[in-house]
């Protein structure tokens, strides 16, 4: 079989290679920006819809962060759903981070407003935010993110808005980011599920559509369990190499 004029087996499969790494965007930053004034942290807002292993993801950056030799807090600002402050206060306990939260249907802003604050107070590098996912109106979806972030940025810049999809939601990933970066300005994706390489192709087209990079994957439910994203790693993956 020849592919673009290449019979050798070997080569053919080292020019598709290549090709799908230029289509999964090398070029495309993929660190994370946690540059931030000596007196403020960095602050990392987490959003998507329930269900795709935001709050999990949370705990997972938070441990990477840590064992980078940074310092974190978590702020719980997902007030909605009730195991969720929980959820992040166990993951804090395990990875060495201290979760700030409000009562269960706290205002998420004030939630967030005060895990900044004490960031500030305590002098840490970086302050993940935790926030709701609900898609009941995308009115209420952004009415509510946009006063997280600006009540935030009262306090300090936010650095990172990565938007968590669940890989294996295929188009309904895809309808989902499009309604969040309309509410709020999305910095970088993480895909979580993505332990099927089958489910590959949800990089290319979210990368696509909203022109941000897809930062992080996460591999399955453990602590280690999230990975930069590396397009020549990804793409061999793909290729089962």
């Amino acid at each position: 079989l020849a592919v673009g004029g290449v019979a050798d087996p070997a080569a053919a499969r080292k020019a598709l290679r290549g090709e799908l790494i230029k289509i999964v965007g090398p070029d495309m930053s993929r660190d994370l920006n946690l540059d931030h004034a000596d007196s403020v942290p960095a602050v990392v807002m987490m959003v998507g819809v329930n269900g795709t292993g935001k709050t999990t993801t949370v705990g997972k950056l938070g441990r990477m962060l840590v064992a980078q030799g940074r310092t974190v807090l978590f702020g719980a600002a997902d007030t909605f759903r009730a195991a969720a402050a929980e959820q992040l206060t166990t993951w804090g306990e395990r990875v060495g981070v201290r979760t700030v939260r409000g009562d269960e249907g706290a205002d998420p802003a004030s939630v967030a407003f005060n895990a900044v604050d004490e960031g500030i107070t305590e002098g840490v590098d970086v302050v993940l935010v935790d926030t709701a996912g609900r898609l009941h109106t995308k009115v209420g979806l952004m009415d509510e993110l946009g006063k997280v972030k600006r009540v935030i940025e009262k306090k300090a810049p936010v650095n990172e808005v990565l938007l968590v999809i669940d890989a294996t939601t295929g188009q309904n990933g895809l309808t989902q980011a499009r309604i969040f970066a309309e509410v709020v300005d999305i910095t970088g994706i993480v895909l979580t599920k993505l332990d099927g390489s089958a489910k590959g192709g949800i990089v290319v087209q979210v990368q696509r559509e909203l022109g941000v990079p897809v930062k992080f994957i996460g591999l399955g439910e453990g602590p280690d369990d999230l990975a930069p994203f590396d397009a020549a790693q990804f793409v061999d993956g793909l290729l089962g190499e």
